[in-house]
């Protein structure tokens, strides 16, 4: 049986066709889904980097400082210097490092009043061991109450445009305690 010189054509482009395939699904495609994970996620550090917590709220200012001792690993400096609440600093270090944006928006910086990141209702400033900062501002939350819009490392100076995250409403359950709540009770 002889085959005809278009049915080698095709079978050499199948072949082709199908080692292009196959070097994408295993070369290409993993890195890309590797960058879009890391795109998405808030911070890429990680939760042991962390030195230093400052949140801000509305009507009150926490400052929180890691410690050596494995027993009591957080410290409250602000208001009041006595040892906090590790549950509680624990669940907001964990939203920081393992939380992803589930959309982000740009937007006029002149909007800001109506994403509520004007009088943000908390700022979260993280200090790593390697000296340096990181922040996002908690604004309001989106129509459908389920996410936070909120904006991650804002630069310095003010642009034209901003970039709004949409991040998960734990956020507002992490940082919206009553003060009793910070600290560790004896």
């Amino acid at each position: 049986m002889k085959l005809k010189n278009t049915t080698w054509i095709l079978l050499g482009i199948a072949i082709i066709l199908g080692i292009g395939v196959y070097v994408y699904e295993l070369q290409i495609n993993p890195q890309q889904e590797q960058i879009e994970a890391t795109n998405k996620q808030l911070f890429t550090f990680d939760e042991k980097e962390i030195k230093a917590l400052t949140i801000q709220t509305e009507d009150q200012t926490y400052k929180f400082e890691k410690t050596t001792d494995e027993n009591q690993p957080w410290q409250m400096k602000e208001p009041q210097n006595t040892v906090a609440n590790d549950a509680v600093i624990s669940f907001l270090t964990n939203l920081l490092v393992t939380n992803e944006s589930t959309r982000s928006l740009t937007v006029p910086e002149n909007q800001k009043k109506e994403y509520g990141l004007d009088k943000p209702t908390a700022t979260i400033t993280i200090e790593l061991e390697n000296q340096k900062q990181h922040k996002i501002i908690l604004g309001k939350p989106n129509f459908q109450g389920e996410f936070l819009y909120a904006q991650i490392d804002p630069p310095s100076s003010s642009s034209e445009e901003m970039i709004i995250n949409l991040v998960p409403k734990n956020f507002q359950y992490a940082v919206d305690r009553q003060p009793e709540e910070w600290t560790k009770n004896n």
